[in-house]
């Protein structure tokens, strides 16, 4: 079965949408282990729009399950995740522009710079992931920097219906297995929901599902401990 990891940026939009100290991220995360998350995601991007340094340093501080740092591959970055040594680091690509990660690294073109960040990581005793579109390519460049994890793009699949959904879960099953096979644990996120999430759930040797906005989003109904215990159910149950 694969593991839940909560992403909780979310709560912090809604706190900085009006810059207020609530609702507190720490405390979503409290709740979101209540409801049997078994990790927390957070995303720290370069202009501080939802989570903030001080979260990340809490969450580091009080959490009773693996803290997964999200973060553009920079120099400023690098040292943050340095200083507070998460769990593990998911280096993803980032746009000021973008309202949410629009797609994989291009990890090809960036051997060099993702390698190093990667070798210095690894070698403070912090796990690696990389945030790659479903793809042997980018799965073959993941091999030459070292990385011991990769978080597959669900966001297409997460976008289409039908037939081509059943393409997008085929093309992310070929990349979950090829990933297994050359040693990298793979990982999935982005846009999976309490409709989509199950069928990527069942897929062979997928360790990690990180999902955020359609929890978020629940929890404005039910409350956030029940919304990630329905997640955690449907995972269970695929």
């Amino acid at each position: 079965m694969a593991n839940l990891g909560v992403n909780i940026d979310h709560v912090a939009t809604i706190r900085q949408a009006r810059g207020t100290q609530y609702p507190d991220a720490v405390e979503a995360a409290v709740l979101a282990q209540l409801g049997g998350a078994d990790q927390i995601t957070v995303h720290l991007r370069e202009d501080r729009r939802h989570i903030v340094d001080r979260d990340v340093r809490l969450l580091r501080s009080v959490l009773q399950v693996p803290l997964n740092l999200e973060m553009a591959c920079t120099a400023e970055m690098i040292k943050i995740a340095l200083e507070v040594k998460p769990d593990m680091v998911t280096l993803v690509p980032e746009k000021r522009e973008e309202r949410t990660t629009e797609g994989g690294l291009d990890v090809e073109g960036q051997i060099a710079l993702l390698s190093d960040a990667v070798k210095t990581l690894q070698a403070a005793g912090i796990p690696c992931s990389l945030f790659i579109e479903p793809e042997k390519s980018a799965i073959e460049a993941t091999l030459k920097t070292s990385a011991q994890m990769v978080e597959f793009h669900t966001g297409r699949y997460s976008e289409v219906a039908s037939v081509e959904q059943q393409k997008e879960l085929q093309r992310i099953s070929i990349a979950c297995a090829l990933a297994h096979e050359k040693g990298i644990a793979p990982h999935a996120g982005h846009g999976l929901n309490y409709r989509n999430v199950s069928h990527i759930a069942r897929i062979p040797h997928m360790q990690d599902l990180n999902i955020g906005h359609s929890i978020v989003a629940r929890a404005v109904l039910v409350g956030l401990e029940r919304a990630v215990r329905e997640m955690k159910d449907l995972i269970r149950n695929a």
